[in-house]
């Protein structure tokens, strides 16, 4: 995942900002750059690969600028390169940038017709530009920065640089996550504690669509209105080992928060998104064309994961998909078959079943593909592919971004088997990409849906049983709601496929009872609809998440109901994933549990 740091100070700052950046190599990346201001012109030094060949670099032509930004990249838009490594760059401003320009193309093709000439591939860069024009018309910078960020669609964190201006820093968030610190005479600017944590213990995280003016010696933020405000400068004790929680009380918040981030990091990895098409790492030589059946091996909400993804491989690919627990998988001795694909997922790549259920695949003579969160793992090393899921370190036990990102990208791999099979149009491709640039910004929306849920969760901590429902990919949704229920809150819960209400649970419903019903507007809501009337009739407490269509043809009671924005039917699952798991957090915060590390529960199983 992308990497920011930025430093204003009266000493030079090259060493300080690749000292950072080495902080920052946990999130990954394949590029690294810094640029500074000596004497008041803009100079930078970018490299590919580790942080070694920009070290190298800098040795041989250094630096000397006493402020500077500096990144550590993921390929997203464009291949690792010097050329698409930030910071990019006009003669009049460098920037650096965290997240997804969803918009980007249509503002190249704006700023293409006033003359400007793009050195690379990648989204970023048209802020650079964009910038700059607001500079020529007679703006300052930080006026000039105003008028841009409105005109950005997406999830980003930005830090900019400006040409002759030795004591000014601009940064900006909405979505990715910027820090701002403190120093003696000196300002930061970072992703994290983590790489602030050298130079300074106080620390000031910005809200959401905050942007902030640094200084040698101050910082001036504004909100997304664009007001002057305040924010708490907190004591921090980060350390290159520590994961900070910032300015939420548990991991889990703050982990469920950070998925725009990490999730569009994740898509970033596997998606053109210039050309809209989904672009596997060369390593991934699965030839998918001759794939006869796919199965699926996970534990917990991994396992909900490749729930999801069997919806997506049968209907996007036309592959029959068998999907067991590991811990089933591997004892039932199933015969898998000439040309089958094994797909494990593990967000730590330790889990004990999960690697046993990959070595009887093996056994078996079927091919491996790995879907871990750490790309050096036991179970990635012994995988023939590996497709990381980026979610970067999560510390809460009950997961959350690990599980969005395991959906990403078994989204993107499925899209990719539809591509070679022939099951899925190039104009297909390009709507699912699409669909799919869309998460990160859907998922900031949702995300302020939480005063609303945190309300209702006041009434769940009450209670004693939980049901949930839903359709399609809504169902193994359900599964995931009721286990995030179970684990940090200790409420007895149940998720189901709607159209079984009526062949057994239907017998719990009574007044006492909150049903969940997970039900976007898609091809099966009438029929889900019709399972809630059966709730309604029985006087079960109904929260119906859905979108606006569906709130208002539902036309029944409820205790609550969630409007979660417009999106392509076969994304939901990645958007919907955040108020159930917000669901969960809020009721297990106000019943006094330990959110993070609840009772009896480990964060990786290595035993069976």
């Amino acid at each position: 995942m992308c990497g920011i740091i930025g430093i204003v100070s009266d000493a030079p700052v090259a060493d300080r900002l690749v000292e950072s950046l080495k902080r920052l190599e946990y999130r990954g990346y394949d590029s690294a750059g810094i640029a500074t201001l000596e004497g008041g012109r803009m100079d930078r030094r970018r490299a590919e690969g580790k942080l070694r060949n920009l070290e190298a670099l800098l040795l041989g032509q250094p630096l000397k600028g006493r402020i500077g930004i500096g990144h550590t990249r993921w390929a997203t838009h464009g291949r690792p390169s010097v050329a698409n490594a930030h910071p990019h760059a006009t003669t009049q401003v460098a920037v650096v940038h965290n997240g997804i320009i969803e918009n980007f193309r249509e503002l190249r093709e704006e700023l293409g017709g006033t003359g400007c000439n793009f050195e690379s591939e990648t989204d970023t860069e048209v802020v650079a530009h964009l910038v700059s024009r607001e500079l020529r018309e007679g703006r300052t910078p930080a006026d000039a920065v105003a008028a841009t960020l409105p005109k950005l669609k997406g999830a980003f964190a930005l830090a900019f640089l400006f040409d002759g201006d030795e004591d000014l820093m601009i940064g900006a968030r909405r979505g990715s996550p910027l820090a701002v610190g403190y120093g003696d005479g000196e300002m930061f600017l970072g992703s994290d504690a983590i790489a602030l944590a050298p130079f300074t213990d106080r620390i000031a995280y910005l809200d959401d669509g905050d942007w902030a003016v640094l200084h040698h010696d101050r910082a001036d933020i504004r909100n997304a209105a664009n007001r002057p405000v305040r924010r708490e400068i907190q004591k921090t004790a980060a350390t290159s080992l520590m994961i900070e929680k910032g300015n939420h009380r548990h991991f889990m918040a703050k982990e469920i928060h950070e998925q725009p981030t990490v999730v569009a990091q994740t898509l970033g990895h596997y998606l053109d998104m210039a050309n809209e098409t989904v672009h596997l790492p060369g390593d991934v030589t699965i030839d998918f064309a001759r794939l006869e059946r796919i199965s699926i091996a996970a534990c917990g909400t991994a396992y909900y994961a490749g729930l999801i993804a069997k919806y997506w491989f049968e209907r996007y690919a036309r592959l029959p998909v068998e999907i067991d627990v590991a811990s089933e998988f591997r004892y039932r001795e199933a015969p898998l078959g000439d040309n089958g694909l094994t797909i494990v997922i593990s967000q730590s790549g330790e889990t004990a079943d999960t690697l046993a259920s990959l070595r009887y695949a093996r056994d078996e003579d079927q091919s491996v593909l790995a879907v871990v969160n750490v790309a050096t793992s036991t179970i990635a090393r012994e995988s023939d592919a590996v497709m990381p899921t980026l979610a970067g370190p999560e510390i809460g036990v009950a997961s959350t971004k690990a599980f969005t990102c395991q959906l990403a990208t078994l989204c993107a791999i499925a899209v990719a088997a539809g591509r070679a099979r022939g099951t899925v149009s190039a104009e297909e491709e390009r709507a699912l990409v699409g669909a799919l640039t869309e998460v990160p910004r859907l998922m900031n929306e949702a995300l302020g849906l939480s005063d609303e849920i945190e309300t209702l969760a006041r009434t769940f901590a009450k209670t004693r049983d939980v049901l949930y429902l839903g359709r399609g990919t809504s169902y193994p949704l359900a599964l995931e709601g009721a286990l995030k229920l179970k684990e940090i809150s200790y409420i007895h819960a149940e998720g189901y496929a709607a159209g079984e209400l009526k062949h057994g649970p239907i017998a719990l419903i009574d007044e006492n009872m909150p049903v969940v019903v997970i039900a976007p507007h898609d091809a099966v809501f009438d029929k889900t609809m019709s399972n809630m009337q059966e709730v309604a009739a029985r006087g079960g407490r109904i929260v119906l998440i859905t979108d606006a269509s569906g709130a208002k043809q539902a036309a029944l009671p409820t205790e609550a109901t969630l409007v979660m924005p417009d999106m392509h039917p076969a994304i939901t699952p990645l958007v919907y994933a955040l108020p159930i798991q917000l669901l969960a957090y809020h009721t297990a915060v106000h019943m006094g549990t330990d959110v993070d590390q609840p009772r009896n529960l480990a964060k990786s199983v290595t035993v069976e």
